[in-house]
């Protein structure tokens, strides 16, 4: 009978994850080469090797990608089981892990953890911002309990929860201000500034400039709402940013905001979790949090304004 350890899939996770020993190890707060023992004994008692070992990287095997497979979902079940115990408690307790997309991680989440540490000082949150697609994969392979998106997903497996909208708003250079807003059609003929692939905001602006039916002229990309303001402020071009970043992003920028005419660019944000999750309960409550946060912050900017 082989034995394993669940260390042993914990590591042999983190290491098919990035691909790396050193960033492995680092995330398992153990050494290098302890990880790479643990390894080593891991693939001795399956008798066969899990990873082909490079100068800078390693890569699965073909029996190593089937193996990480059925680890994950060991893993995702090891867990549940906690869950189901955190979730006979009235309260949230334990760790809670929560992801977040950029363009709204930086504006929200100092409200909502101030909130939830009011409501739970003992809680173990754990926070990752990332895009959209890779909070997916980590939510279905339980690495996230729930995730903070643009919506909808569509995806049949998990829950969606809306929990407000905002509207995008348009920065432009400060000499522009009082100058008619421009149309969809104009917009496109401007040099249009936009995060980089892989951000749902790049998706959702798009499709309010109907970019799909007609390229636009020029179009820049961006790494951050940050830096897409900053490069406005140069005189580089215009942007669309959501409405909560606009505090925060033009406090100290040359740049001069605008507001559409209906119908005006929108998105919804909500929060999304397993439909198997047996934290089910508790994060509707969290998803309530999250949505009196928002309100919170509404009410600030507005007040400020």
């Amino acid at each position: 009978m082989i034995n394993f350890t669940l260390k042993q899939f914990r590591y042999f996770e983190a290491l098919a994850r990035h691909g790396h020993f050193g960033r492995a190890a680092e995330v398992c707060a153990i050494s290098q080469p302890a990880l790479s023992m643990q390894i080593k004994e891991l693939e001795a008692a399956l008798g066969t090797n899990l990873f082909e070992r490079g100068a800078r990287q390693v890569r699965l095997t073909s029996f190593g990608e089937a193996f990480a497979v059925r680890v994950r979902d060991i893993l995702r079940s090891v867990d549940e089981l906690a869950d189901i115990a955190r979730a006979a408690q009235t309260q949230l307790v334990g760790r809670l892990r929560i992801g977040v997309i950029p363009t709204v991680a930086p504006y929200l989440l100092p409200t909502i953890i101030g909130n939830l540490m009011r409501l739970n000082a003992d809680l173990d949150l754990q926070l990752r911002e990332t895009i959209t697609p890779k909070l997916l994969t980590e939510l279905a392979e339980g690495r996230l309990d729930t995730a903070i998106v643009a919506l909808p997903i569509s995806e049949p497996s998990l829950t969606e929860v809306p929990l407000f909208s905002e509207d995008f708003v348009l920065i432009r250079p400060a000499e522009d201000e009082g100058k008619p807003v421009p149309s969809r059609e104009r917009l496109r003929e401007m040099r249009l500034l936009l995060l980089e692939e892989g951000h749902c905001f790049r998706d959702q602006a798009l499709s309010f400039c109907n970019m799909s039916a007609a390229p636009p002229r020029e179009l820049l990309d961006g790494s951050s709402l940050s830096t897409l303001v900053q490069m406005v402020s140069a005189g580089i071009g215009v942007t669309l940013i959501p409405e909560m970043a606009m505090a925060v992003e033009t406090r100290s920028a040359s740049v001069s905001v605008a507001r559409f005419g209906d119908p005006k660019p929108q998105r919804v944000v909500g929060m999304v979790w397993r439909k198997t999750s047996p934290l089910a309960k508790q994060l509707s409550q969290v998803a309530e949090l999250v949505r009196f946060s928002a309100e919170s912050l509404r009410a600030q900017h507005g007040a400020a304004r």
